[in-house]
């Protein structure tokens, strides 16, 4: 972001120390305030002179003629993907988030754990989102069958994840047939995704049929996405909504009732969040969220993805009020997305 107000290096760093002024006192700035801060000798006159190039160039407004500047999104964007995304991770936070995510035992532990980490350093929401069922690696499966003819299949995600679900397919099958099925099913795909699965089960039946047609019309139908309950939606976990309800930033009831409605309605943070995977940045920070709710547009949303086996499952990330402490809240979010990758492969 490099318009005419941001040529010089100065008027970067006095814009730079106006958002963080801004973020630690949530009041106006002066020309006075970031005299007092700025690392070269500048007069009052020459700082205000700046304030009113950044005002003109979209940066800064100026909520009363005697007042002080705040920052716009654009200063808000400027200052997320200029400065804080050079900005490294604190001793401090480093250890404090490697001790919480590490005490967990299991996939749901450590992903509590995670939304909890998030939502602390960002006084904010910390969020999850893992893949949908279709798309989440099957490291193993079980089946038994149930004496009224139903049947019991689990599947084991890589890190320990487990979906069971009891299914009435179309026809009885006996423990024996099951046995096989899951043989089959663990010895051939052992780390793909269910949906992979399927597409390869689909392919050997076109092609092989007399070879596989039992033992893979019995996969195919024990693997019905329908029957398993997947609608293709992905996992979404919630931390820190009662710190939102009370900041400051939130005093406005109606923007507050927009932001909680998104988040018991959690498709639409999936489809803000999926944006990440496919973003080149390690870490995806977006400036105003009008597609949470109408009070978007004074939001801000930083997420990374976190990988298992080598392929991206799903993301970790904060949404919270653009006036954010946005270089902790972003080494955060990238380091507890490399930690959690790492927990979930080692549970």
């Amino acid at each position: 972001m490099r318009t005419a107000a941001l040529q010089e290096r100065r008027n970067r760093q006095i814009l730079a120390d106006i958002v963080r002024t801004y973020i630690d006192t949530g009041e106006p700035v002066s020309s006075r305030a970031i005299s007092k801060r700025f690392e070269e000798s500048l007069s009052t006159a020459t700082i205000r002179n700046i304030m009113v190039d950044l005002e003109e160039g979209g940066f800064l407004f100026q909520p009363h003629t005697s007042a002080g500047r705040v920052p716009t999104a654009a200063a808000y964007r400027f200052f997320a993907q200029e400065i804080a995304t050079q900005a490294t991770i604190s001793v401090v936070d480093k250890a404090w988030i490697q001790k919480e995510i590490g005490t967990g035992t299991n996939a749901a532990e450590i992903t509590e754990r995670a939304g909890h980490v998030l939502a602390e350093v960002s006084n904010a929401l910390g969020i999850v989102v893992s893949p949908a069922m279709g798309k989440t690696v099957i490291e193993h499966a079980r089946m038994w069958v149930l004496p009224d003819g139903r049947v019991v299949v689990v599947l084991i995600s890589p890190g320990g994840n487990t979906r069971d679900k009891i299914l009435r397919p179309n026809r009885l099958f006996s423990q024996a047939e099951l046995d096989a099925t899951s043989d089959f099913l663990n010895r051939h795909y052992s780390g793909w995704t269910l949906e992979a699965i399927r597409a390869d089960l689909l392919i050997k039946l076109a092609n092989e049929r007399e070879r596989y047609e039992g033992i893979v019309s019995n996969a195919l139908t024990l693997y019905d996405p329908t029957l398993l309950g997947d609608d293709g939606a992905r996992q979404v976990h919630v931390e820190g909504a009662a710190q939102m309800v009370g900041a400051a930033d939130f005093a406005d009831q109606a923007q507050l009732r927009d932001l909680l409605g998104a988040i018991e309605e959690k498709h639409r943070l999936v489809t803000v969040l999926n944006a990440c995977i496919e973003a080149p940045e390690s870490v995806y920070v977006q400036i105003g969220v009008k597609e949470i709710s109408e009070s978007g547009e004074n939001l801000a949303l930083i997420s990374a993805p976190y990988m298992t086996n080598d392929l991206v499952q799903g993301t970790v990330g904060v949404l919270g009020p653009t006036r954010m402490h946005y270089e902790r809240a972003i080494t955060a979010v990238a380091y507890v997305a490399q930690l959690f990758s790492e927990a979930l492969s080692k549970v």
